[in-house]
């Protein structure tokens, strides 16, 4: 009588490990995703935080908000650049550095609103903060 004896793995063996494997860092990959997409997004709202802040000391000290257009503007590189030199004294780009540009909006007499919008992205996501302290998340977030 014949005793076989298994000195290693199968090939289905392998592809079937390798086949768990690939599934388990799909899943990972898509949370870690999720957990940085969620991150940025909360810096980000804590920076237009700190900017409304910095209105209400650029109100007292000027007599009016900084703003960079009427209505609605369009975040850009130069518009949240142009918000730190002049609110912050140039500090550090921290609006560019979590992925986002921001622009302020003047929407009436002594009103405005910031606007944020994701750097990358297809689809980037748009926050707005009104100076009342109200969030509005576009339908892409």
């Amino acid at each position: 009588m014949k005793i076989k004896s298994s000195l290693g793995f199968s090939l289905v063996e392998l592809l079937v490990v390798v086949a768990i494997l690939g599934i388990l860092s799909a899943v990972g990959l898509m949370s870690y995703n999720g957990y940085v997409s969620g991150a940025k997004e909360k810096t980000i709202t804590n920076v237009m935080q700190q900017i409304s802040l910095a209105q209400t000391e650029e109100y007292s000290n000027a007599g009016s908000y900084f703003t960079q257009s009427t209505g609605t503007c369009t975040p850009t590189d130069i518009t949240s650049n142009e918000i730190e030199e002049e609110l912050f004294d140039g500090g550090d780009q921290i609006a560019t550095e979590a992925g986002y540009n921001i622009c302020i909006a003047s929407t009436g007499a002594a009103n405005y609103d910031i606007f944020a919008s994701e750097i990358s992205g297809n689809t980037p996501c748009t926050l707005t903060l009104s100076r009342n302290g109200n969030f509005t998340r576009g339908n892409d977030c």
